[in-house]
């Protein structure tokens, strides 16, 4: 037999395993891709909703960060200890929080009487809540050009369907909320809230 031929006939006997390793690796790549590009997604609209909230801001109107986006920023949030802030879009639908935090419907805007909720993903703009500690100031400006301060009391876990927020309470309360555990890769039931009340001058 033929060195040509021994080689394939060697490469033949090792294809039953180099296909499923083949595969499996073909497989892992696409999984990093996917997440990759959620991250790399999530970043990108982050800087289109900047621009798109600066010019709201100087308009007075609502701007699409991009023309097909079924949503636009309504407000910033800054983390003054942590040096981060994020836009929020308007509405908490998937679509949404697939690009930012959202601020749920049906609860007033940061600063207006009752409370302020807003949501987002722990994977991504809200992955920071884990850092975020009693005492820490949270400052909202609104497209509307009004500037809330906050001061976080608090944070705790409930279940999705009983959180006791009341969008409707006395006060000008904020929540941000994001699922828990904060480092888990499954959905659960569970919900982490950051509580905070307004920052006395």
């Amino acid at each position: 037999m033929s060195l040509i031929g021994k080689i394939a006939g060697a490469a033949m006997r090792r294809l039953p395993f180099l296909l499923p390793a083949g595969l499996v690796m073909a497989a892992g790549l696409a999984l990093c891709g996917q997440g990759l590009w959620i991250h790399a997604k999530a970043g990108v609209a982050q800087v289109l909703l900047e621009r798109a909230f600066a010019q709201s801001v100087r308009t007075g109107q609502p701007v699409k960060p991009w023309p097909w986006a079924d949503t636009w920023p309504v407000a910033r949030i800054a983390f003054p200890r942590q040096g981060k802030s994020v836009i929020v879009l308007a509405g908490a639908s998937g679509q949404a929080l697939a690009f930012g935090p959202g601020h749920v419907d049906g609860t007033p805007a940061a600063g207006d009487p009752g409370t302020a909720v807003y949501a987002a993903h722990r994977d991504t703009h809200f992955a920071l809540l884990g850092q975020v500690k009693t005492g820490d100031a949270i400052e909202i400006t609104r497209i509307d050009g009004h500037e809330a301060r906050f001061e976080v009391v608090g944070a705790w876990v409930v279940r999705w369907d009983a959180s006791g927020i009341d969008p409707h309470a006395p006060g000008r309360n904020l929540a941000l909320a994001t699922c828990w555990p904060l480092d888990a890769k499954t959905h659960g039931p569970l919900r982490y809230l950051v509580w905070a009340k307004p920052l006395k001058a």
